[in-house]
């Protein structure tokens, strides 16, 4: 494993050369990776299982998700089960399932869980937050965790590109002696692209922080609050979306995601430069505030309680879509569409 300097910090760092595919297949070439769930990480994860060697089952409830397991080429009754079928063939189960269907398939999941099992999770929600969601493993199990830094579908998609997508890991009980070996082996497997350490803590604090601030909820609101200023100032829809979203996601984003800020900053004109060099510290004090009281309402389960609550909810469904009808229907996102449509590779 290797140390590397991310900062000025040193942290292990474990990549696909150090450990390569061929011994993640060693460690694995006895085991039944059954993948519960179907739904946003089960198809990319247990498709790259799959195309890379490894011995894969799928656990899903009929309907249009098991339609699409079908689709993908998981044979019912060989490699594509129920989901206690799939738990009870596994020596890995992979539990991809939502926070919320976790929780309710749990009480039959567990039955399945036999000793020297490993069960798999690709975020530490379930078992950071145990005492909300019931979900407390037996001590003769390997509990492991392999988070992908992304959504499945961009998992699948590099894979088939030959890269990888980074992802974290973590394990939280091992009951084997193997448990590392099994989740860097998974990790490998899934087709990530280097494996930083973490906790199980760690992973679903920082997550949820992320979720709710820069990578969706935060991004929507500055968004919105520009778009909406610069509305409020004559401006039209298609200037105030341009100059808001369209410059930062096609243009700008790109350049600082390959070579950073600075290099963004440099090769910019002189009055932005300016500009940012001295705007950024006023919207950093701004936010920061925000972020502390947002840190802190995952941190001590306040988030994740209200998922819960919310997700176990009957009608969750319905008021989940006028939320997004809502969002979708809005100027902003309206006027997106058209400025889309002008993009020159469309036309």
């Amino acid at each position: 494993m290797a140390q590397m300097n991310f900062g000025g910090v040193i942290e292990n760092v474990m990549t696909r050369e150090e450990f390569p595919l061929e011994k993640a297949r060693e460690i694995l070439k006895n085991e039944t990776i059954a993948v519960i769930g179907y739904g946003v990480q089960g198809p990319g994860q247990s498709l790259n299982l799959r195309d890379n060697g490894f011995n894969v089952i799928v656990g899903q409830r009929e309907g249009k998700t098991y339609d699409k397991a079908v689709a993908d080429g998981w044979i019912p009754g060989k490699t594509l089960f129920s989901i206690e079928e799939a738990a009870e063939k596994g020596t890995i189960v992979m539990c991809l399932l939502s926070d919320a269907a976790v929780m309710s398939v749990w009480p039959s999941l567990k039955k399945h869980l036999k000793p020297g099992n490993a069960l798999y999770f690709s975020h530490g929600f379930a078992i950071t937050w145990n005492d909300r969601t019931g979900v407390v493993p037996a001590k003769d199990i390997d509990v492991i965790m392999v988070a992908p830094k992304g959504s499945g579908t961009s998992l699948r998609t590099m894979f088939l590109e030959g890269r990888g997508l980074n992802s974290s890991y973590a394990v939280y009980q091992d009951a084997t002696g193997r448990a590392m070996d099994r989740t860097l082996a998974l990790g490998i497997g899934i087709g990530s692209g280097y494996l930083f350490e973490t906790t199980f803590q760690r992973e679903a604090t920082s997550d949820l922080t992320g979720e709710r601030g820069s990578l969706m909820g935060a991004i929507q609101g500055l968004l919105l609050a520009q778009y909406e200023v610069l509305r409020e100032h004559g401006h039209t829809p298609s200037e105030a979306f341009n100059e808001t979203v369209e410059e930062l996601t096609q243009s700008l984003m790109p350049l600082f995601a390959k070579n950073g800020m600075d290099w963004m900053y440099a090769n910019c004109s002189t009055t932005a430069q300016r500009g940012a060099l001295d705007w950024f510290p006023r919207f950093h004090d701004a936010v920061k505030p925000v972020l502390e009281w947002l840190y802190l309402s995952v941190k001590t389960g306040n988030e994740a309680q209200i998922s819960i609550d919310s997700n176990s909810k009957p009608d969750y469904r319905v008021g989940l879509e006028k939320e997004l009808k809502a969002l979708r229907e809005s100027e902003m996102w309206q006027t997106a569409v058209t400025v889309r449509k002008l993009r020159p590779e469309n036309n």
